[in-house]
């Protein structure tokens, strides 16, 4: 799959740093001696952590370069680190391992969120925000393009199809041995757009990645074509000609 873009994702940032925020703010640590933010993106809630917590040893954990060179630019003095975080362990002394909108991508991300929560001290955090929005309309245009046109048989596009995330209890029982307490809950967001295209710009940051990858330029076109028109028929303009985006988020605080 290409890199994911920082520009193309932070062109929404006052939007996609609300549920960090939100998740950073039921966080139970009053101080922390070492903060991990994985999948730290362009540094956004990184920024946030370093706020929250400036005595602490702040990392930044990611796997796309260009999201690192943007988080090394924001934030010069903070260290940032190309991992997986799928096989990657935090070392000792790790109070908080904070993640907004990762895990949804790796495979098998519940065996890898027990590891992590394993892996911390007695007290430790887990702190985690997933988009639980597959079913949402515009989600499901992205399957339904995916599923004609000349790009229907290529065995990477019908990988790109994210999963829908496991409930809520599945998340309490898989963590709740393994920690002293946890709070998981959703939170919906409606996001003010000011057209079509924007969701479609929106989108072309996150979760069209995968769908767009594999094709070339004119065939990247012809799907975004198709994808925009179908989000102009389900999202209708409000009474100040805005478009919502409904947007469930999952939020897991888990202290061990």
């Amino acid at each position: 799959m290409d890199d994911w873009s920082a520009r193309q994702y932070l062109k929404f940032e006052d939007e996609r740093t609300r549920p960090p925020r939100d998740l950073l703010a039921q966080v139970p640590l009053e101080r922390a001696r070492r903060v991990v933010d994985l999948g730290c993106g362009p540094g956004n809630s990184t920024a946030l952590l370093i706020e929250r917590y400036p005595q602490a040893a702040v990392i930044g954990i990611d796997s796309s370069s260009d999201m690192l060179r943007q988080a090394r630019e924001r934030l010069p003095a903070c260290g940032f680190v190309n991992a997986d975080i799928a096989t990657w362990a935090p070392e000792a002394a790790t109070d908080l391992l904070f993640a907004n909108a990762v895990f949804q991508w790796l495979p098998d991300h519940t065996v890898v969120l027990r590891r992590l929560l394993e892996a911390l001290p007695a007290g430790g955090v887990l702190a985690v925000q997933m988009p639980d929005n597959t079913r949402e309309p515009a989600h499901l245009f992205q399957r339904e393009v995916a599923e004609v046109g000349p790009w229907a048989d290529n065995p990477t596009m019908r990988a790109a199809v994210r999963p829908d995330l496991p409930p809520a209890e599945a998340y309490y029982d898989l963590l709740r041995p393994h920690c002293t307490r946890i709070d998981i809950w959703h939170s919906v967001y409606n996001h003010a757009m000011a057209s079509p295209q924007a969701i479609v710009e929106w989108f072309k940051g996150s979760s069209l990645q995968p769908f767009l990858s594999p094709l070339d330029a004119a065939a990247r076109e012809k799907f975004l074509a198709a994808f925009a028109e179908k989000i102009a028929r389900a999202y209708q303009p409000r009474v100040d000609g805005k478009l919502l985006l409904r947007f469930p988020r999952l939020f897991i605080v888990a202290v061990r």
